[in-house]
C-alpha cells in the first residue's frame, strides 16, 4: 500500500528521514535464554569484537546514539546565506541536470529540425507534407502532455521502462525540433528566390545550389533564432520535473518542502 509514496520519494531523490529527534542515549542489549544457543552467543561476541577492532562499532555509536553535536555544523536556514551554504551542493547538481537536459535535447533537436526544415522546402511534395504534419502535430501538443505520454504511455505501449531523464530528453527534443524546422524553413525562404533561379539557370543542381548559395546566407539569418530557441529549451526543462526529473526547479521545491523557506528559493 505504501509503494506509490515510497516510489515517489525515491524518484524525488529524498533520503530516509524520521519524524522524531535522534536518540541521544540509551541501553541496548542482546538477550539469549540462559543455557541455550551457546553458538549464537559466541558468534555475536566474535562479531562485536571484530567491529570494535575495525572501528565500525564506534562509527555506529557516533552516528545513531550520540547526538553528534561536536561534529555537525548547524546552519541557520532562515537566511539566504544559510540556505545556500547548506544546500549549494544539491543546487549545483540540479543546475547541472538542467544544463545537461537542455544541451543534449537541443543538439538532437538541431539535427532533426534541420532535416525537417530542408524537407519543408524540398521540391518533393511528399517530404513537404511529412514535415508539415510533424510540425503541426508536435507544436500543437502541450509539452506536459507530451512528457506524460512518453514517460507513462509509451513505456506501457512498448513494455520497456523509459528512465525519467531519457523521457525528458525525448520530450524536449521533439518539441524543439518542430520549432527549429520552422526556423530553418523561414531562413531559407528569406533568401531571395532570384538566387536559386540564377544558379539553376547556370546549370547548377538543386542540391549544389542549396549547399553553395542558399544555405550559407540562410544560416546567418537563422543564428539569432537558434540562440533564442536554446534559451526557450533551457526554460522548458522546468516542465520535465512533472515526471520526476530532479532538475533545478525540482531541487528548489524539495528544499522549500524541507525548510519551508520559499522566499529565497
Amino acid at each position: 500500500d505504501d509503494y506509490p509514496v515510497i516510489g515517489y520519494a525515491i524518484a524525488q531523490g529524498q533520503k530516509l528521514t524520521t519524524p522524531i529527534e535522534k536518540e541521544t542515549g540509551g541501553q541496548y542489549g542482546f538477550a539469549v535464554k540462559k543455557g541455550q544457543n551457546p553458538e549464537l552467543i559466541e558468534m555475536f561476541n566474535e562479531a562485536l569484537k571484530e567491529m570494535k577492532r575495525t572501528g565500525e562499532y564506534d562509527q555506529i555509536v557516533g552516528k545513531y546514539i550520540q547526538d553528534g553535536s561536536a561534529t555537525e555544523k548547524k546552519v541557520d536556514e532562515s537566511t539566504i546565506t544559510g540556505l545556500i551554504s547548506n544546500n549549494y551542493g544539491v543546487l549545483l547538481k540540479g543546475l547541472w541536470q538542467t544544463l545537461l537536459l537542455a544541451l543534449i535535447s537541443f543538439a538532437l533537436a538541431l539535427v532533426i529540425g534541420i532535416i525537417l526544415g530542408l524537407f519543408s522546402v524540398s521540391p518533393i511534395k511528399a517530404l513537404r507534407v511529412f514535415a508539415g504534419i510533424y510540425v503541426d502535430i508536435i507544436r500543437g501538443i502541450p509539452m506536459m502532455v507530451l512528457a506524460f505520454f512518453i514517460f507513462f504511455g509509451l513505456s506501457d505501449a512498448i513494455g520497456i521502462t523509459i528512465p525519467d531523464f531519457a523521457a525528458g530528453v525525448i520530450t524536449l527534443t521533439l518539441n524543439a525540433s518542430a520549432y527549429i524546422a520552422e526556423i530553418v524553413r523561414g531562413g531559407i525562404n528569406a533568401v531571395p528566390n532570384g538566387q536559386m533561379e540564377a544558379s539553376r539557370s547556370l546549370g547548377m543542381t538543386y542540391t549544389r545550389t542549396m549547399q553553395k548559395i542558399v544555405l550559407p546566407q540562410a544560416v546567418k539569418i537563422m543564428i539569432p533564432s537558434f540562440v533564442n530557441q536554446f534559451v526557450i529549451s533551457l526554460k522548458d526543462t522546468t516542465i520535465i520535473s512533472v515526471i520526476g526529473v530532479v532538475e533545478l526547479l525540482q531541487t528548489g521545491k524539495i528544499i522549500v518542502a524541507r525548510t519551508t523557506q520559499s522566499t529565497y528559493v
